[in-house]
């Protein structure tokens, strides 16, 4: 992360008070691929881009007094993508993640990885690593990458974790409840999300934090992910502030 510029400070204080921003952000990040397209280059040149449009993300959130961020970085069905494009995405992660060590430092952004260690490459997996041992004792941004991950393998995880105490004798499955069934999920510790953004113009969830979003709210952004800029975001925390969040109740008379 290169260090912002002073005229770059987010101006939301007078738009939007801290107790009205979103504790927990999650972002989808889609269109790095048709970014790429568009402008007729490769589209490992459309990740760089997507990488330097979450560290905007990443920063803009700390300045905001956002609590926590959550990136959708790699999902189990991305290994579907031909095998260069695969490699290279992995590739991003040992090449860059170890130069915002500082920043993360500096900021106090404590990184944590979610998803299915045992698919990744043993060099990405210790980047991820290296990152949440370095930055354990931060405390002012959770930042949450959510690489080789799906919802449905993550709940399905979780019940077997369940399933598998209980018939060891250690957990009754009638005191089996939301907050027990959470804390098996990969996300544990976190609040869930108050904001679901997503680029790209798509309007799908694409098997991400199924359980967290119950009530999330949902904002998507036709532009593409390189294109996400600091405007952006404040864009979407201002759409944000101005929803009535009922949580299934009916609205005040």
């Amino acid at each position: 992360m290169s260090r912002p510029n002073p005229a770059d400070e987010p101006t939301l204080d007078f738009e939007v008070p801290q107790d009205e921003r979103p504790k927990h952000i999650a972002i989808i990040m889609d269109g790095n691929g048709r970014w790429a397209k568009a402008r007729g280059v490769p589209r490992l040149q459309g990740h760089r881009a997507g990488t330097d449009a979450a560290r905007a993300a990443i920063r803009t959130c700390g300045q905001l007094g956002i609590e926590a961020l959550t990136l959708y970085s790699f999902s189990t069905e991305n290994w579907n993508r031909s095998p260069e494009e695969v490699a290279a995405l992995m590739s991003l992660v040992v090449e860059l993640l170890p130069e915002e060590h500082g920043e993360m430092m500096e900021k106090g952004v404590r990184f944590r990885a979610i998803g299915d260690r045992a698919g990744l490459p043993a060099e990405v997996s210790a980047a991820l690593d290296e990152a949440t041992h370095l930055t354990r004792h931060n405390d002012r941004l959770h930042l949450t990458i959510a690489m080789n991950y799906g919802s449905r393998q993550e709940i399905v995880r979780a019940a077997r974790m369940l399933a598998t105490r209980a018939r060891e004798g250690d957990l009754d499955p009638a005191t089996i409840d939301e907050d027990a069934f959470a804390a098996c999920l990969w996300t544990a510790g976190l609040p869930d999300p108050d904001l679901l953004i997503r680029t790209g113009g798509e309007c799908r969830v694409s098997n991400f934090l199924l359980w967290q979003i119950s009530y999330a709210e949902f904002f998507i952004d036709e532009g593409y992910w390189p294109d996400f800029d600091q405007e952006a975001m404040l864009n979407a925390i201002r759409a944000y502030a101005r929803r009535n969040r009922r949580f299934g109740g009916r609205p005040p008379e």
